[in-house]
């Protein structure tokens, strides 16, 4: 296994472990009226990660190419039942530091519920 596969693996691990800030644990989104929040999600998606993440969230992004291990393909994690809401929250707030990752931590410049309307965009599939 590469070094790429196993820092995602590592994040998973310490997830399924509770291995993880206890405020994370049991997170869901509340927010209820998906439907305006997928343009607002939209825009931070496309400010905060599209140049690493790209457009439809395959790693494709500019900034993204470099990078070793390269940006998750959100497009594929977000669909996958291991990604549930507290764990898209923890690693977009708390970045990739811990597993040798560029992913920034957004905790201090997203507010929780702009974190939220990321996610769910994502998990309306990227849409235009």
């Amino acid at each position: 296994m590469g070094p790429i596969f196993r820092s995602r693996m590592v994040r998973q691990r310490a997830f399924m472990r509770s291995d993880i800030p206890p405020q994370y644990l049991s997170m869901k989104n509340p927010l209820t009226r998906p439907d305006a929040l997928v343009q607002k999600g939209k825009a931070i998606y496309v400010q905060k990660c599209e140049s690493c993440h790209g457009t439809k969230g395959l790693g494709a992004g500019k900034a993204g190419r470099g990078l070793a291990p390269s940006p998750a393909i959100l497009g594929f994690m977000v669909r996958q039942p291991t990604s549930v809401d507290a764990y898209l929250m923890w690693t977009i707030a708390e970045g990739g530091q811990r597993f040798g990752t560029a992913m920034p931590a957004f905790k201090s410049a997203l507010k929780t519920n702009e974190i939220w309307s990321v996610i769910t965009y994502m998990r309306a599939g990227f849409p235009n």
